[in-house]
């Protein structure tokens, strides 16, 4: 059985259940087509204000989607070496990588990867000045930027708000002053999550009255992620709107965007098996996945999957209490409600979980990764990786 998806006719043009059912489970199953037209929304905001958009590597690093990808975006933004790697070698295009620090042994790597580097301190940017400035004098062009914090956002949960009271990351205006910005030509921001182009003109006013004394110093501005611009109801509109009236009060000041869920929204689902039904009140669907393990944010933030053809508890004749494979006593989805009985070897499909996901995984409990496949909606799904016990005697040791 795979639950009725009458509901959610759109996740039909992707993944159809025929596709569903030609793959083994656990998996991540990525859909190609979707993330050309999310990536054609992005090439619209570039075209009509002639910002650079960014993929954030740390939300979605599949190489396997970077061909399509890579012919919307500008580059890619990392999180540290590793990623800045991933960019240079399998992306290409722009490499801008941001880090709260960097040990000496990153610096390096960071320096030999990346095109432009931000700093979260002045004394980081002091303790790393001179490796840069040596990189340059041998042939390496890079531009280096600060990340400043606002000092507002709008960001429901704590665990994802980078402006929280206390937040570590971003220099503060009054850490800025008087100091000597020479060899600095931009400044990072970021203090969205999943909103929209209003919540963006309310950071960017916070950001303008703190920071625009050192903005005519600068040729660039990133206005970091968390831009919902792919979501179907989004003003993509407003958000052109406010980056071309940003940059026209900034003498035509280079801006970049780096979303990372915009890329890929809705291009993904995550498909898994009932290994068991246990008779409780509810009864508890034991599947051959983890919360804790394959999508770890469902206990972090912490979040309720939507899985299609599903309801809330109550609201469909049957329903369950859904829960994953590992040792962990919490490892559960929740409580959802079917148009008909669960049983063994019936699959379901978790939407939109091509973000945050793979990037994030583990083997605690010695769980098994699932399994990725990709799909251009045309012949059978393509399985990029199928982990074995080797990969996980590699990560231990």
């Amino acid at each position: 059985m795979i639950a009725d998806i009458s509901r959610d006719a759109a996740a039909l043009t992707d993944f159809p259940a025929p596709l569903i059912s030609r793959v083994r489970t656990p998996c991540y199953l990525i859909s190609t087509a979707a993330i050309q037209r999310n990536c054609q929304i992005l090439a619209e905001v570039r075209r009509q204000t002639g910002a650079k958009i960014l993929l954030a590597l740390k939300a979605f690093a599949l190489p396997a989607a970077f061909s399509v990808i890579r012919q919307y975006l500008d580059g890619v933004c990392a999180s540290g070496p590793v990623e800045a790697q991933l960019g240079r070698e399998d992306f290409g295009g722009e490499v801008h990588t941001y880090a709260p620090a960097y040990s000496d042994r990153q610096m390096a790597r960071v320096i030999a990867f990346s095109d432009r580097i931000v700093f979260n301190s002045l004394g980081q940017w002091q303790r790393h000045r001179e490796a840069i400035s040596q990189a340059m004098a041998g042939g390496r062009q890079i531009r280096l930027g600060l990340r400043v914090n606002p000092g507002y956002s709008e960001v429901a949960t704590s665990l994802y708000d980078p402006c929280c009271p206390g937040s570590r990351f971003g220099l503060l205006p009054e850490e800025l002053r008087d100091a000597d910005l020479r060899g600095i030509s931009g400044l990072h921001f970021h203090a969205l999550c999943e909103q929209d182009a209003d919540v963006l003109a309310r950071v960017l006013a916070h950001f303008e009255r703190k920071f625009t004394p050192y903005l005519d110093q600068m040729s660039w501005v990133n206005f970091g992620g968390g831009h919902h611009i792919s979501r179907e109801d989004y003003d993509v509109g407003l958000l052109c709107q406010i980056i071309k009236d940003f940059r026209a009060r900034h003498n035509n000041i280079q801006v970049y965007l780096e979303p990372g869920e915009a890329v890929v929204l809705n291009a993904g689902v995550f498909v898994t098996s009932v290994l068991d039904v246990l008779d409780r009140q509810p009864p508890i669907a034991i599947l051959d996945c983890s919360a804790e393990t394959h999508l770890p944010d469902v206990l972090a933030m912490p979040y309720r999957p939507h899985i299609i053809g599903a309801g809330q508890a109550g609201e469909l004749p049957y329903t369950y209490h859904l829960g994953g494979i590992s040792c962990l006593a919490g490892d559960v989805f929740g409580d959802y409600s079917f148009t008909s009985s669960l049983n063994p070897g019936d699959r379901l499909v978790m939407a939109d979980m091509a973000l945050y996901s793979f990037v994030k995984n583990t083997t605690f409990n010695g769980v098994e990764l699932p399994e990725i496949y990709l799909t251009d909606g045309a012949g059978d799904p393509q399985s990029l990786r199928r982990f074995t016990f080797d990969d996980y005697r590699r990560r231990i040791a």
